[in-house]
């Protein structure tokens, strides 16, 4: 008995030497990469007895597509083992971004190494990789360093924002994204939210008990829900590439938000309360404050969907913090920047709340007008929403039948100053419906059709020619095929700086005569598909509207992307830059 219990000691501990002579794999394979200013090396130290298969290494290029470039770096020479060609040295290769570069124009690149091993003692391990994500606007190559030793390399207004990120303190990127919300909040992204937010309000005083307190917090919980959902939407962006608020601009989601707005119209008219089924409104008002508690969490979601439904706009902070947080990885600074941002944006409305609240008369029989009023509004909202997902034709006879039924609707005011402005909203509707039996699409220009005059300064943007296209092949080739500088756009329906770029930037004479001196080519994106995805990923843009530049020699001008609504004197400033 003790021989065999000795025996069994004697065969475990054997095994178990046996064992602990295979390295394990980190053990084995030591993989480190290291960016220079002109290339990134790729340095593999093997262990003890350890080789590599020759034919296993692999060196590849693997986003935004897959390109084999493994014959055209220079591998270290292999050697011949048994029946194989092996590596026992450590290994180092070197990879000019030169090479990259000349293999893929994208502004951010991954590389994989891939190989495989053995222990000269007889195990074999698994096929290995190692990844790399290169972003060409963060380094310098060796044929962009004489010019950097005359001049800086211009950055785009994104690149400048991002590094603002990088390198600012965390105090003072907080102070500058609220100081960009602050202009942001003067674009037309935010304006949809104010009459949202003022009938909110209007609703809350039907009981005369609305003071400048609770003015500022029903607007207060508005904000924040709708400050968390950007924060929410920007960061997955970042991270992962998924703009919830671009995946949320399909016509059914956009038709139905339009249909709530349309109720919540109805509502205010006097139709019917929308409110929760009385059994729950039993259980809710069982609370200290229960009804008050229940109009909160309403508020909230309203704000949250607002943020992603009603104002999915695309500025260079929005798009700066994206890049921010795609490159390093910090959700944390690039969320807190994106949610200070969007309490700058929200900063008029709490002024809307504070002083909905304070200035506000005592209730009485013209709260029921006012009331009307903001339904009329809702209506407009809806509309406007509308104005994404229908051909414009039809959006222009909404907007005339909305502009008529609202004139014949507010008749009902006695006063001398309320029948004039009816009467002033009754001819401008009956004029966007001449508008729109002549054709025109522009709520704001509806007689454009039936007169042969031009804005001073303006043109026909129309007789711009543009090249669509749907994928990145389609957008080489119209590159490679030009003989002048090109200009890429990035357009969608639903997006509004898009239609401000086309109806005001655009129809500007002197941009229009820029324009005429590139090839114009058009990615229309609004159905966001797989193939809209990959351009917009290649170019590192977040979402429409974005221009793209490349000059006659079909090299992309990285610092003359635009991102977001510029009017024509920034446009031109950007432009002839480069392009004089």
């Amino acid at each position: 008995m003790g021989k065999k219990i000795l025996l069994f000691l004697f065969c475990s501990i054997f095994a178990f030497a046996i064992e602990q002579s295979f390295l394990e794999p980190e053990e084995a394979f030591k993989p480190k990469f290291e960016e220079s200013k002109d290339k990134v090396t790729f340095n593999l130290g093997l262990g003890e007895a350890i080789y590599l298969y020759d034919e296993k290494l692999k060196v590849l290029i693997t986003k935004p597509e897959k390109i084999d470039i493994s014959k055209d770096v220079n591998l270290p020479k292999a050697v011949p083992y048994e029946i194989w060609q092996v590596h026992f040295d450590d290994l180092k290769i070197d990879i000019p971004f030169s090479l990259i570069q000349s293999k893929t124009n994208a502004s951010s690149v991954e590389i994989e190494i891939q190989f495989q091993g053995c222990s000269k003692a007889g195990l074999c391990y698994a096929p290995m990789s190692q990844t790399k994500t290169i972003n060409f606007s963060n380094v310098v190559t060796e044929e962009k360093k004489q010019v950097e030793e005359v001049a800086p390399i211009a950055q785009n207004e994104t690149d400048v924002i991002a590094g603002t990120l990088k390198n600012g303190s965390f105090l003072l990127v907080l102070a500058t994204f609220f100081g960009f919300g602050l202009l942001l909040s003067l674009t037309p992204c935010v304006f949809p939210m104010i009459p949202i937010l003022s009938s909110i309000i209007v609703k809350a005083g039907d009981d005369g008990k609305l003071t400048a307190s609770k003015g500022f917090f029903l607007s207060l919980v508005y904000v924040l829900a709708m400050s968390f959902a950007y924060t929410i939407a920007g960061v997955l962006a970042g991270l992962f590439g998924a703009n919830l608020q671009v995946a949320l601009q399909n016509p059914y989601v956009l038709v139905v938000f339009a249909a709530i707005f349309v109720a919540l119209a109805f509502s205010m008219f006097g139709y019917f309360k929308l409110e929760l089924p009385q059994s729950i409104q039993n259980k809710v008002n069982k609370t200290a404050d229960g009804k008050e508690n229940q109009g909160i969490a309403g508020i909230a979601i309203m704000g949250f969907l607002s943020a992603l439904i009603v104002g999915p706009c695309v500025a260079p902070p929005l798009a700066g913090a994206l890049v921010y947080i795609g490159q390093t990885g910090d959700a944390f600074l690039g969320g807190a920047a994106l949610f200070v941002m969007s309490l700058g944006m929200g900063a008029p409305l709490l002024l809307i709340g504070l002083g909905a609240g304070k200035y506000m008369p005592k209730p009485g029989g013209w709260m029921d007008s006012v009331t009307k009023i903001f339904g009329i509004v809702m209506l407009s909202v809806a509309v406007w929403m509308l104005d994404r997902v229908l051909p414009a034709s039809i959006v222009m006879y909404l907007w005339s039948l909305l502009f008529i039924g609202a004139a014949l609707y507010l008749k009902v005011f006695e006063h001398i100053i309320a029948r004039l402005i009816t009467t002033v909203i009754l001819i401008y509707g009956v004029l966007l419906f001449v508008g729109a039996v002549s054709g025109a699409t522009n709520p704001l220009d509806p007689l454009s059709k039936l007169t042969s005059k031009t804005v001073a300064g303006q043109v026909d943007t129309t007789k711009l020619k543009w090249n669509y296209v749907k994928t990145n092949a389609e957008i080489d080739a119209a590159v490679k095929s030009s003989t002048k500088p090109v200009m890429l756009d990035f357009y969608a329906d639903w997006c509004i700086s898009c239609k401000e770029l086309e109806g005001i930037t655009f129809k500007d004479a002197t941009v229009f005569a820029k324009l005429n001196e590139f090839t114009l080519i058009k990615a229309d994106v609004t159905k966001n598909t797989d193939d809209d995805k990959a351009m917009q990923k290649r170019f590192g843009v977040v979402g429409p509207p974005a221009l793209i530049f490349w000059d006659k020699d079909n090299k992309e001008i990285k610092s003359s992307q635009i991102v977001g609504y510029k009017n024509a004197e920034d446009f031109l400033e950007i432009v002839n830059k480069h392009f004089k």
